[in-house]
């Protein structure tokens, strides 16, 4: 009687998540004939966990990376800050220029004049903003001067010639050397009213920022040039002003404000784009919403599978509790088998997201290939290539998401297998 009490203890003392354990909750997992349905639905359990992660991670490594992709071409070619004149013409740009380039954190200014104009070529005629800048300010934009894929931006403000970008030039059927004409709607004065200019202009370089709307729609021209050509002599429209952080335009606003020493209006790219960004945050956060059902899909799957095993198994479970095992160590044998399905199929999604996100193009170029059709066409899309931009802290949580939802969908069946009454178990058997 002792030694039976002993041997109680020492079993009722078994430490957790102890071998046994281990050893049974991988045999409930591996599919024998008559077991061949569970196996089935932890099968598909494991499938929904992974490819659940994976298309999270990566949709939300596409959007990151589309945003971020747009921020920098939108801020690679307009300024931070937009500064325009109120009450009298910006005829005094270079000294407010180089007023507010000596403010900290400012990095440079550039003057502009802007204004739509009509350009045709041999292929047809499109609207186009034609905005000049000097050669120098030109070059201090890394989006332009180190896209350059024709021609040379050396002597720019002497040339009198256009930088226009690949898809304007495909949609000109124009090359470096050509000419185009730019008609502007604000031409002459005469006695019969206001005649458009019409002035041909050579093409002295074709950059690529990679944006189609930037490609296809901005020609660049000497500022004096445009100063002619628009009837703003002497007068610039605005002046971009870029920051070391674009993130804390909101406190160097009022310095440029003040620096300007004129009435200016200064708007920040936030306010200037925010319907943009604004609608990209809330389709992001739709997303993750919609994909994250996925997720909670296939946790309701272990669910169901682990429920149906712990029916299955009832005859075996009571003779562990016949033979010693705790309720506990029951308990834990069933989170073992249920958790493992989540955690597996989680690092599973996460490495099958990790590969796509690195290899994206490459995917998307393939598909297209065997298709025959056009994914991401640059122009509903805006850029040339399908980005993707995996956030560390984002991934993490999707991966904690998915596992913590794995191991809470197993509680309830391992709860109801701890509990089972090993002598209804075997009344029938």
């Amino acid at each position: 009687m002792t030694d039976g009490a002993v041997a109680t203890k020492d079993v009722g003392e078994t430490r957790m998540f102890a071998g046994f354990e281990w050893m049974l909750a991988g045999r409930y997992l591996r599919s024998r004939r008559r077991e061949t349905f569970i196996s089935v639905i932890a099968g598909f359990s494991f499938l929904g966990i992974m490819l659940g992660v994976a298309t999270l991670i990566i949709v939300m490594a596409v959007m990151n990376g589309f945003r971020g992709e747009l921020l920098s071409k939108i801020l690679g070619i307009n300024g931070h800050l937009l500064i325009q004149p109120i009450g009298s013409e910006l005829d005094d740009y270079d000294a407010v220029a180089a007023r507010i380039e000596n403010l900290e954190g400012v990095v440079f200014t550039l003057p502009f004049v802007e204004g739509q104009a009509l350009v045709s070529g041999p292929s047809g005629a499109f609207g186009a903003l034609v905005r000049g800048v000097r050669g120098v300010d030109l070059r201090k934009l890394p989006l332009v001067a180190d896209t350059v894929t024709a021609g040379t931006l050396d002597g720019f403000d002497e040339g009198g010639g256009l930088a226009i970008g690949t898809r304007m030039a495909r949609q000109l059927g124009v090359a470096v050397g050509d000419r185009i004409t730019v008609v502007s709607p604000r031409g002459n004065v005469t006695a019969l009213g206001v005649t458009p200019r019409v002035k041909g202009y050579p093409i002295i370089a074709i950059f690529e920022i990679g944006m189609s709307e930037y490609d296809g729609t901005i020609a660049f021209m000497p500022l004096p040039e445009a100063q002619l050509y628009f009837n703003q002599e002497g007068i610039a429209t605005g002046i971009e002003v870029f920051t070391e952080d674009p993130d804390l335009v909101g406190e160097l606003r009022p310095k440029v404000e003040e620096g300007a020493g004129r009435p200016t209006f200064v708007s920040d790219w936030r306010t200037r784009n925010m319907t943009f960004f604004s609608a990209l945050e809330v389709e992001r956060n739709v997303m993750f919403l919609i994909l994250m059902l996925i997720v909670i899909v296939a946790a309701l799957n272990i669910i169901s599978g682990m429920t149906m095993l712990v029916k299955d198994k009832g005859r075996d479970i009571a003779i562990l509790r016949t033979m010693g095992a705790t309720r506990g160590a029951i308990l834990r044998i069933f989170v073992i088998t249920g958790a493992s399905i989540g955690i597996v199929g989680t690092i599973a999604g996460f490495l099958l997201g990790f590969v796509v996100c690195l290899n994206i193009e490459s995917i998307r170029l393939a598909i297209s290939w065997m298709t025959r059709t056009e994914l991401f066409s640059p122009e509903l899309y805006f850029l040339s290539q399908l980005p993707a931009e995996m956030d560390t802290g984002e991934t993490l949580f999707v991966v904690v998401m998915a596992m913590v939802l794995s191991l809470l969908a197993t509680l309830y069946p391992a709860w109801r297998a701890a509990r089972l009454d090993p002598v209804e178990a075997l009344r029938y058997e």
